[in-house]
C-alpha cells in the first residue's frame, strides 16, 4: 500500500486533465498540496480538502523565473517543506514545420521545457536541504518517438527527458530521485473530440486495445512519490499501453 503520510507534494498544470487526477491521487495518499497553475484551482483544493488534507492553489507562469521564485516562497512559508515536485504544465500548439511560426515553437519549448527548468531551480536548494525528494516531470511517447505535425512539442518532451537523466546524476548523493513519465494516448477532452475513425486507428496500435486513462498517469506518479519507488531514478516509465513495445 502506497502511504504519502506527512508529505507535500506540489504540482504543475494542476487545475485539470492530467495535473488535477495527479494532485488528488496524491492527496488520496495522505500528501497536502500545492497547485501551481496559469488558472486558479479552488475547485481542485476543495476537493482535496474533502479527502482530509490541506491544498493551496498559486497562480504563475512557469515560463518565468521570478514567478516560479514567488511561488515557491509562499509554498515553503504554508507547509515548510516540499518533498514532491510534478513538473506537468505543458501546452501544445501542433503544426507540420513548414506552417509552424516561431512564436508557437517558443511558447511550447518555455512552458513545457524552461518551464520545467524554472520551477526545478527554484525548489533544488531547499529539497537538497531535505535530502529525501522525488522529482518527477511529465514527459511524453512523442519525445521518445517523434510525431509529425509536433516538432516543437516533441522536442520539448525529449529535452525534458535529457534534463531528467542529467539532474537525477547530479543530485543523487543527496538521495533526490528525479524520474519521468511518458504517456502515450491518454483520454482526454482533446481525444473526446476526434473522429471515430482515428481513434480507431490508434487502437489497432495499442496491444492492450483502449486508450489510457487520467488515472493511469496518475497512479504512475504516485508509484514514483513512493517510498516503493525508492532505488529508481533517471527513468522514463512509457504509460501508453505497448504502443512502443
Amino acid at each position: 500500500m502506497i502511504s504519502l503520510k506527512d508529505k507535500v507534494a506540489l504540482v504543475t498544470g494542476g487545475s485539470r486533465g492530467i495535473g488535477k487526477a495527479v494532485a488528488l491521487k496524491l492527496a488520496s495518499l495522505g500528501a497536502d498540496i500545492a497547485i501551481v497553475d496559469i488558472n486558479t484551482s479552488e475547485q481542485v483544493v476543495e476537493e482535496i480538502e474533502k479527502l482530509g488534507r490541506k491544498a493551496i492553489s498559486l497562480k504563475a507562469d512557469v515560463s518565468k523565473m521570478e514567478e516560479t521564485n514567488e511561488v515557491v516562497s509562499e509554498v515553503l512559508k504554508e507547509f515548510g517543506k516540499v518533498d514532491i515536485l510534478v513538473n506537468n504544465a505543458g501546452i501544445t500548439r501542433d503544426n507540420l514545420l513548414m506552417k509552424m511560426s516561431e512564436e508557437d515553437w517558443d511558447s511550447v519549448m518555455n512552458i513545457n521545457l524552461k518551464g520545467s527548468f524554472n520551477m526545478t531551480k527554484s525548489l533544488i536548494r531547499p529539497m537538497l536541504k531535505q535530502k529525501i525528494c522525488s522529482i518527477i516531470n511529465m514527459a511524453s511517447v512523442v519525445g521518445v518517438a517523434g510525431n509529425a505535425g509536433q516538432c516543437n512539442y516533441s522536442a520539448s518532451k525529449a529535452g525534458l527527458i535529457g534534463f531528467t537523466k542529467s539532474l537525477a546524476k547530479e543530485v543523487a548523493k543527496k538521495n533526490i530521485r528525479v524520474n519521468a513519465v511518458a504517456p502515450g494516448f491518454i483520454k482526454s477532452d482533446m481525444t473526446d473530440k476526434l473522429d471515430d475513425k482515428i481513434i480507431e486507428g490508434y487502437l489497432a496500435n495499442i496491444p492492450l486495445g483502449r486508450l489510457g486513462d487520467i488515472e493511469d498517469i496518475a497512479d504512475t506518479v504516485a508509484f514514483l512519490a513512493s517510498d516503493m519507488s525508492k532505488y529508481i531514478t533517471g527513468q522514463v516509465l512509457v504509460v501508453d499501453g505497448g504502443l512502443f513495445i
